[in-house]
């Protein structure tokens, strides 16, 4: 689960983590009021979206207009203001088709010194969480991968005992601190990694992380995500979910207990497991096709989850051809293929459908799809079925 900047940095400072002053307001009015009462001189105007690059993204209305605004008086607040809020705001990972901001964080101003950027993800190589440190901060730390490897720093952490002090100690030297911005940051990193462990971080992500000309240390961005499965031990995170940011399909997936990700190409998949999903997507895109989406059935799925399954898939604008690749384990193909069958009457298909049935019982399965008098495309390898989808969504 996503949340926004403002929600994240609540998060950190109840962490004890530093961060600027802010207020969120979703009208010009609101922004005018939160700059005055953040001192009414210097403070930033943030786009609050699910999505990184707002700096750098334009406003698809008025492209001269960034979702990030520095502003210095009560005239430039309500400007910045009126040009973001209730437009749609275009960044890299939006997409052309962009997000419409609803709020924004106005943000007090402060003297940047210097840029850092900290991040911590799980490493699952090993099977602990790493926190990635860099000198080059503002930027994106895959770019800094490719261009600047060695101005990158790493230290692993047990998830018990946290980050030490002494590893603390060793990446501040390491990304150039003063002695006094180093006292700062050692707390600053190992409150960080207790919060990522704490809350069931699947990202946590400052980029920058400040030093002020004070040599204060600030979360200047703040972005984190979570591990939904763990979202039931934060019922005050869960609060923070925003639905107006996510794809409705998914919404309705997950409420039908399907695990779906929506996707750009034109072959919907469904697929019974994570690891045949990921493969049947591979292999589409081998012989040339590109997956719509990711869908997840689960072992166990029945005939009402395949129907809705099948309607948020059809649902899909630029879905030209169906794969339907189930392997029967625990649920036997003949199940599957009265479910698929059911499923089809009752959605009714305006693409070609293409099944791959192996496992239990699967030639009965596939006999019953073979006589049910359905344009059904029936395969007998996952090869044979990506083949034949892909020239299905062709024409």
């Amino acid at each position: 689960m996503k949340i926004h900047e403002y929600q994240a940095k609540q998060v950190l400072r109840e962490a004890g983590v530093p961060v600027p002053r802010g207020m969120v307001a979703d009208t010009p009015q609101g922004v005018v009021n939160a700059f005055n009462a953040l001192g009414g001189e210097l403070a930033v105007v943030k786009a609050q979206i699910h999505a990184g690059g707002r700096g750098k993204g334009t406003i698809k209305e008025n492209p001269e207009q960034h979702g990030v605004q520095l502003v210095r008086n009560t005239e430039e607040a309500a400007r910045a203001a009126s040009a973001i809020l209730g437009h749609t705001l275009v960044t890299v990972q939006t997409g052309p088709q962009g997000q419409v901001v609803r709020r924004v964080l106005v943000e007090e101003g402060c003297r940047i010194a210097n840029e850092l950027y900290v991040g911590i993800v799980v490493d699952r190589g090993a099977a602990r969480p790493v926190l990635v440190a860099s000198s080059q901060g503002g930027m994106e730390i895959e770019q800094v991968a490719v261009t600047s490897p060695e101005s990158i720093f790493r230290e692993s952490f047990h998830p018990d005992a946290g980050l030490a002090s002494y590893q603390a100690r060793k990446l501040a030297r390491r990304l150039g601190l003063s002695a006094a911005a180093s006292r700062r940051a050692e707390p600053f990193l190992k409150n960080l990694c207790r919060v990522f462990v704490q809350r069931d971080c699947s990202l946590l992500e400052i980029n920058p992380l400040v030093v002020t000309a004070d040599e204060e240390l600030l979360a200047l961005d703040a972005k984190m995500t979570f591990d939904d499965n763990a979202l039931f031990r934060h019922p005050d995170l869960l609060a923070f979910r925003d639905l107006a940011e996510e794809q409705p399909a998914e919404i309705r997936a997950a409420e039908e207990g399907l695990s779906y990700v929506k996707l750009d190409g034109t072959i919907g998949c469904l697929v019974n497991g994570a690891g045949l999903a990921m493969s049947t997507m591979d292999l589409i895109q081998l012989h040339g096709g590109q997956p719509a989406n990711f869908l997840d059935v689960g072992g166990g799925a029945n005939v009402h989850q395949v129907t809705e399954a099948f309607r948020i898939l059809l649902g899909d604008s630029n879905v030209r051809a169906v794969l339907v690749n189930i392997f029967g384990g625990i649920m036997r193909c003949t199940t599957i293929a009265e479910a698929i069958l059911a499923a089809y009457r009752a959605v009714g298909f305006h693409v070609p459908l293409v099944v791959r049935l192996e496992g239990t019982e699967v030639e009965q399965g596939r006999k019953i799809l073979a006589e049910s008098g359905l344009q059904i495309i029936t395969a007998d390898s996952l090869t044979d079925a990506a083949r034949k989808v892909v020239a299905a969504a062709a024409g």
